[in-house]
């Protein structure tokens, strides 16, 4: 099976390459790209600050003894930096500070969007979703889910199925199964809740799962849908291509596979300045197996039909792919 698009990184690429070989250097980029995030939510009406006191003031130990699976042994790919922290996913801060920075991220995918384009994102990947999917699925598995905000936007969108978000971060889901228990209550959800309208609480609510997306554990034919959403460009390859084969599994006869990613197609990404391209890959360490990644002929030798894809915003694309009977 051929799954690299492309040879090697471009020359720009490979300068950038080199720059993060060297340590301090390295450092100092991840530190700058967290600074930008910090600056850029506090200037579109996110108080990154006063957000993360208020979660970092509570005891998280019940909400984590919930979710996590003692027993779990995480892939090596894993168990590295990711978007700046050292201690990558596996941690209190990241965990905290995921909405946040989501929305700081997202504001400028559309230059009008500002504190919206978060939103914006999402909705623009269900819409496709709507369109592509001959009925409403009833069971939904969400890969990579994270503290829940992609969880939650699809459950707004598919108020009566049954959702199940994967995710291999303890501490990520302990801060999405205490969003449930929010909901449930009729308390604040957080910051995604004032730009997301959620359904009622008498439906269902996200049943949380600490695994790894390439061996769920779920059974086999099961599922009417599996999401990816911003998943695929923190995976090497190779774990890439055991996800796809683990969604094959999961789902049933008829069933899809959808990811929302960046699109390595998209001109931004190709135009993007030396300076911005450091940042970004200072944070993101298999970006360039993704960007290499044929994903569409993965999808195929994984077990599906020829995949849709288009483009959801000017630097992101949908990938939406039904079972090969």
């Amino acid at each position: 099976m051929t799954v690299s698009a492309s040879p090697a990184p471009n020359l720009a690429s490979q300068l950038v390459n080199g720059i993060l070989a060297i340590r301090p250097l390295a450092n100092l980029a991840k530190n700058r790209a967290r600074q930008m995030m910090i600056k850029r939510a506090e200037a579109i009406g996110v108080d990154w600050t006063k957000e993360v006191e208020s979660l970092k003031s509570r005891d998280w130990s019940t909400e984590l003894a919930a979710v996590q699976n003692l027993n779990l042994k995480y892939p090596d790919y894993y168990v590295t930096s990711f978007h700046a922290y050292k201690e990558g996913n596996l941690g209190w801060e990241p965990a905290l500070e995921v909405e946040v920075a989501a929305h700081a991220v997202h504001a400028r995918i559309w230059q009008e969007a500002g504190v919206q384009g978060d939103a914006r994102l999402r909705q623009s990947y269900h819409d496709i979703l709507k369109a592509k999917l001959p009925e409403a699925p009833k069971d939904i598995v969400d890969l990579g889910c994270s503290v829940g905000m992609s969880t939650f936007a699809m459950q707004a969108t598919y108020p009566h199925a049954n959702i199940t978000g994967v995710d291999l971060s303890p501490y990520f889901l302990a801060v999405a199964h205490y969003r449930t228990q929010n909901r449930e209550q009729g308390k604040s959800y957080g910051v995604q809740e004032r730009f997301l309208p959620l359904p009622a609480t008498s439906l269902p609510t996200p049943h949380w799962l600490h695994a790894p997306a390439e061996s769920t554990g779920l059974p086999d034919a099961s599922f009417d849908l599996v999401s990816a959403f911003l998943i695929f460009h923190e995976l090497p390859q190779r774990a890439a291509v055991a996800i796809l084969k683990e969604a094959r599994r999961i789902l049933r006869p008829g069933g899809h596979f959808a990811l929302m990613d960046m699109n390595p197609r998209s001109e931004i990404y190709a135009r993007m300045p030396p300076y911005i391209l450091t940042l970004l890959k200072s944070t993101e360490p298999y970006l360039d197996e993704y960007f290499a990644l044929d994903l569409e002929q993965a999808l195929v030798d994984a077990g599906f039909e020829q995949p849709t894809v288009i483009s959801n915003s000017p630097r992101h694309r949908t990938v939406v792919a039904a079972v090969r009977c």
